[in-house]
C-alpha cells in the first residue's frame, strides 16, 4: 500500500511541476476555446450552452494531453520495475484505452480549434461514434480472448457466463462511459472530481483483489488528475478537452471491467450515468418524437438554467459521487 501512495504522490508532483509551463505552451500555440457556435449531434445550434459558456472563451484546452503523457511514461517505467507482477495484456488494455481514445480526442480538439465548427473531422458525431466502437470492440476482444473475461457476477444470481457476447457488453460499457464523461465535462472541475472519486473506489477493489499493477496504474491516474484539478476548479485555467474526456472515460470503464465487478461500475459511476441518461432521453425525444422530453439536457445545464451557481452544482455532484461510490463498493464486496 505504501508503494501505491508513493506513486500517486510522484505522479501528482511531476504533473504539478509541468502544468504551469504547459498552460503557457497552450497559449503560445493558441490551443484555446474560441468564440464559435457549438452544435449538437443533429448539427443544431445550442444557444443555451453558448450562453452559459461564453465567458470561458480563451481558456486553454489540452490538459488531458499532459495527463496522458505523464501517466503513460510513469506506467511504462513501473512496468519495467515490476514486470513480474504484470500481465502483458492487462498493460496493453490499460494503455490502449488511455492513449487510443486520447489520440482520437486530440485530433478532434485540434480540428475543432483550427478548422472551425464546420470542419468534417472536427469531428462529426457519427464518425466519432463509429471509431469509438471500433476501439471498444478491440478492447473487449482482448479482455475476452487474452485475459479470459467472459462472465458478469451478480450477488443474487451468481456468475452469468456470456461467452463471446462479453465482447459486446464490454464495448458497450466503454463507449457509454466515454460519452458520459464527455457530456459531464461541461462545468469547471465536475468530471475530474467525479473521476477521482470513482478511481478511489476502484483502487479499493483492486487492492482487495490483490491486483497490484492495476492499483499502481490507478494511483498514477489519481495523482496526475488531482494536480490537474487544482487548475480546473472554478474559474478554470485549463480544461481537459476531448483528448482528456475521451481518454479518461474509456480508461475508467476499462479499470472497472478489469476489477471484474461489472455491476458495481454503473453504481460507482452513477453521476456520469445520470448525466448521459438525461442527454439520451433528450436525443431520443428529438429523434423519434420530434420534440424535447426535458426542458434542457444534460442535467448540469438544466441546473444552470434553474439559477444554480456552477460551483454549487459541482460540489453537490461530488457529494452524490461519493454516495454512489460507497453503494458501488457495497455491491462489489458482497459479491
Amino acid at each position: 500500500m505504501d508503494r501505491i501512495f508513493g506513486f500517486a504522490i510522484l505522479s501528482l508532483f511531476i504533473t504539478a511541476l509541468l502544468l504551469v509551463p504547459f498552460i503557457d505552451f497552450l497559449y503560445r500555440i493558441k490551443l484555446q476555446r474560441r468564440k464559435q457556435k457549438t452544435r449538437d449531434i443533429f448539427n443544431k445550434k445550442t444557444p443555451l450552452f453558448d450562453k452559459y459558456n461564453a465567458w470561458k472563451v480563451g481558456t486553454p484546452i489540452g490538459g488531458g494531453i499532459l495527463i496522458i503523457c505523464v501517466v503513460s511514461v510513469l506506467t511504462l517505467w513501473t512496468y519495467g520495475i515490476f514486470q513480474v507482477e504484470v500481465k502483458m495484456w492487462e498493460l496493453f488494455v490499460l494503455l490502449f484505452s488511455f492513449i487510443g481514445f486520447g489520440v482520437l480526442g486530440t485530433y478532434d480538439d485540434f480540428k475543432k480549434i483550427f478548422n472551425g465548427e464546420n470542419s468534417f473531422f472536427g469531428l462529426r458525431f457519427k464518425y466519432k461514434f463509429i471509431i469509438q466502437w471500433i476501439l471498444a470492440l478491440i478492447l473487449g476482444s482482448v479482455l475476452y480472448y487474452k485475459l479470459g473475461y467472459n462472465f458478469i457476477y451478480i450477488h443474487w444470481f451468481g456468475q452469468i457466463h456470456l461467452g463471446v457476447f462479453y465482447i459486446l457488453l464490454a464495448a458497450f460499457i466503454i463507449v457509454s462511459f466515454v460519452n458520459a464523461f464527455n457530456i459531464t465535462d461541461g462545468l469547471d472541475g465536475l468530471s475530474p472530481g467525479l473521476f477521482i472519486i470513482c478511481l478511489i473506489a476502484f483502487l479499493t477493489i483492486s487492492n482487495h483483489a490483490l491486483d497490484s499493477f492495476l492499483g499502481l496504474f490507478t494511483a498514477l491516474l489519481i495523482g496526475s488528475v488531482t494536480a490537474f484539478l487544482y487548475f480546473n476548479v472554478y474559474k478554470a485555467r485549463l480544461w481537459l478537452g476531448d483528448a482528456g474526456s475521451l481518454s479518461l472515460g474509456a480508461t475508467l470503464a476499462v479499470i472497472g471491467l478489469l476489477t471484474g465487478k461489472t455491476l458495481a461500475i454503473a453504481l460507482i459511476g452513477g453521476v456520469f450515468i445520470i448525466e448521459v441518461g438525461s442527454s439520451l432521453i433528450q436525443i431520443l425525444g428529438k429523434k423519434f418524437l420530434g420534440r424535447r422530453l426535458l426542458p434542457v439536457a444534460p442535467l448540469h445545464l438544466y441546473l444552470l438554467k434553474k439559477g444554480w451557481e456552477e460551483p454549487k452544482i459541482v460540489m453537490r455532484a461530488w457529494i452524490f459521487g461519493i454516495i454512489f461510490a460507497i453503494l458501488g463498493l457495497y455491491i462489489a464486496f458482497i459479491g
